[in-house]
């Protein structure tokens, strides 16, 4: 079975990366979740004090984008776990205000051009599932299965609420909301790679489709590019 490269881009909160793990761990592939990247950069930001609810110092960020040590690690169980300069900051890359500024940071050509420098060099070798937002018409726009993930904004909305609630992390579901329709506008409209569907991207809307569903549709469509 020959190794090819799986893009999977799409919306904010649409199950990217819990497709995009499960497929991996299934198939034996490296899994990089870029989105985490965006984060790590974000959460980066906040503690230098260089984001604010109005501007980016992007002097600063310019500066010392090349000291930003972005890497993964696999717990005994299977999960990855997004390390910052060393530092385990899985847990706090997961709030809404770091989300928010991965929105923001990732709009800043610089970063975008540094982290996909990255990421393609995860790639050379093959075997990989990335998800993001640019990952089939940017990252690897050669890639062999392009995935392009979407579901309505209150679907995704309740999922994210769900997900920090059980995390502990409870916070209004208006404004879990407001944050996904604004990380949509961010996302499709910024002037640094839009999140956009490739010309040859599968589509998945998974707002009615069980996991099981997504993850054997998903499954299929590899087993076809993998086997040709």
């Amino acid at each position: 079975m020959k190794k090819i490269i799986v893009a999977i881009d799409g919306l904010s909160s649409c199950g990217k990366s819990t497709m995009a793990k499960e497929l991996a761990k299934n198939v034996g592939y490296v899994y990089v979740d870029t989105g985490a990247m965006y984060r790590a950069v974000s959460l980066y930001c906040i503690r230098q004090g260089w984001m604010t609810a109005d501007s980016i110092n992007e002097t600063e960020l310019e500066k010392h984008i090349g000291s930003i040590n972005i890497s993964f690690k696999t717990t005994p169980d299977g999960r990855q776990e997004t390390y910052l300069n060393g530092e385990n900051v899985e847990r706090e890359i997961r709030t809404l205000e770091v989300a928010n500024g991965a929105s923001r940071v990732s709009t800043i050509g610089f970063v975008r051009r540094e982290l996909v420098r990255q990421q393609q060099r995860m790639g050379l070798e093959k075997g990989i599932v990335m998800d993001g937002r640019d990952i089939g018409t940017v990252v690897f726009p050669e890639a062999e299965l392009k995935v392009f993930v979407t579901a309505s904004a209150d679907v995704r909305a309740q999922r994210r609420y769900d997900e920090l609630v059980t995390k502990g992390q409870a916070e209004d579901f208006e404004a879990v909301l407001a944050n996904v329709k604004e990380r949509d506008e961010r996302d499709t409209n910024r002037v640094e790679s839009p999140l956009k569907q490739a010309h040859d991207a599968l589509l998945i809307d998974n707002s009615k489709l069980t996991k099981a569903e997504q993850r054997d549709l998903l499954r299929k469509w590899f087993d076809e590019k993998t086997t040709v």
